[in-house]
């Protein structure tokens, strides 16, 4: 940074706003959960800022636009700008919001024709929030799109003259944990197995955890090569081709992957080397990495609580509160990261505004963690304490309109304990060796679906990083 500039920043902070104005953006996964919150902030802080292009998965131009409305335009989320500009709101959201039909799976996005020479050369700021979040997605499709997705739209990038900053959000728009029809959050936790003090690097080609922490205790750990990675995925696709197990096959392939190099599930192992390929495109444009943890409602801005669909955290509430989930597998002294997606906007916009405007760009790779861990920790007992008071002043009402009451969850620290309690249960309600075979094939069914919901679980309710 200058001289004038340092001055500047001492004086009026960083400038967001007026960074802002003028600026043309370009967004992926922008009908996710936290792209729209952001394109919210933009818009109703900054109204003079420049176009905003989204890249929208869709068959035609009709099919995106109609996306961008229903989805977008129309959401909840943007009732503060509905009030602002009453009856001018569809003008001024179609004013600013320009949906472009592509896919991040696609060399050059699937990008044809003029409009994509227009946004290489009005974009100044380019914002990846584009991911699969399953956490054990098939290897093929989660490389895919979280590995292969980020070097396309790094490629991309290097054709816009004006970019000023590249900013990859290192999480997801949703995230379904397997054997619940349900959908969250994400669970931003490239950091695998990391514990204790995580400081803000980026992984650069060929890093892995299981060096980082030498698993094995021996002098050669596995390294990581994301091209034989992608490589690996895409023979195997191709060679399970009439395999009808091949779906199981491809989650277990990059569930085994990913824990060879010392991460918990596909998904962040995915996003991991995600970061690594654009670090390794790069070249000249400066790059800007979020990481947040879990993400969860808006704190203030536009609204306090407004949320998309339900997470991790939200199902274990939604189910306990039910009566459906009464004892689950955690730490009770651990520490749940949670941030409210209103703070991780505000944090990218201070990012992009400070590495934005810069008049002499390093080509570098600048990490920031978006957490509550160190400053305004969670404590999983205390967060369960408060649940039940809850619960117990304001319970669900079951089907005949009666409360639902129910006991201070109970916490096991191993799967073990667990699932002997779940079994222990079934045995004492007299399920095990009934009569009723339907009845114990859905109990069992049950059971499974708890131990599973935990498996999903597991990796951040004992997580000791911070």
């Amino acid at each position: 940074m200058s001289k004038n500039s340092a001055q500047y920043s001492k004086q009026y902070g960083i400038g967001i706003e007026k960074f802002l104005v003028g600026k043309s953006f370009f967004v992926t996964g922008a009908t996710g959960f936290l792209a729209k919150v952001l394109i919210e902030k933009i818009l109703r802080t900054a109204p003079e800022v420049g176009k905003i292009f989204l890249l929208i998965k869709a068959e035609s131009e009709e099919a995106a636009s109609k996306r961008l409305k229903d989805e977008v335009i129309n959401a909840e989320l943007f009732k503060c700008l509905q009030q602002t500009y009453g009856e001018c709101y569809q003008d001024f959201m179609l004013n600013k919001l320009v949906p472009v039909v592509g896919n991040i799976s696609e060399s050059n996005l699937g990008l044809e024709g003029d409009l994509a020479k227009v946004i290489a050369n009005e974009v100044d700021v380019i914002i990846n929030s584009a991911a699969n979040t399953t956490l054990h997605e098939r290897y093929d499709i989660a490389i895919d799109i979280n590995t292969r997705g980020p070097s396309h739209v790094m490629n991309f990038a290097k054709k816009c003259k004006k970019i000023k900053v590249f900013v990859h959000m290192s999480t997801g728009k949703c995230l379904k944990p397997i054997m619940f029809a349900a959908v969250s959050k994400n669970l931003s936790y490239v950091n695998g197995k990391r514990q204790g003090r995580i400081m803000e690097k980026p992984f650069y080609m060929g890093d892995t955890i299981a060096r980082e922490l030498n698993f094995n205790n021996s002098k050669i750990e596995p390294k990581l090569d994301v091209e034989k990675e992608i490589e690996l995925a895409m023979k195997s696709k191709k060679a399970l081709e009439n395999d009808e197990d091949a779906r199981k096959k491809m989650k277990e392939l990059g569930l085994e992957r990913a824990r060879k190099y010392g991460w918990d599930v596909t998904y962040v192992f995915t996003k991991a080397m995600g970061e690594m390929m654009i670090d390794t495109l790069k070249e000249n444009i400066p790059v800007v990495i979020i990481r947040p943890s879990m993400i969860q409602s808006t704190y203030k801005e536009p609204f306090a609580g407004w949320i998309q669909g339900n997470g991790i955290l939200d199902l274990m509430i939604l189910y306990y509160g039910r009566g459906q989930l009464n004892e689950f597998v955690g730490d009770p002294s651990g520490i749940l990261d949670v941030v409210p997606v209103d703070m991780v906007v505000n944090a990218t916009l201070a990012a992009i505004a400070k590495h934005g405007q810069v008049v002499i760009q390093k080509p570098e790779v600048k990490v920031y963690q978006i957490a509550s861990s160190v400053t305004n920790p969670l404590v999983t007992k205390y967060l369960l304490s408060l649940l039940h008071e809850h619960f117990d002043s304001s319970p669900f009402l079951d089907s005949k309109g009666s409360p639902i009451r129910v006991p201070l969850m109970k916490l096991f620290t191993s799967m073990e304990d667990f699932s002997a309690h779940l079994l222990d249960g079934a045995m004492q309600r007299s399920i095990i060796g009934s009569s009723n075979g339907e009845l114990l094939a859905q109990k069992q069914y049950e059971i499974l679906r708890r131990k599973e919901f935990a498996n999903v679980y597991l990796p951040y309710g004992f997580y000791a990083g911070r």
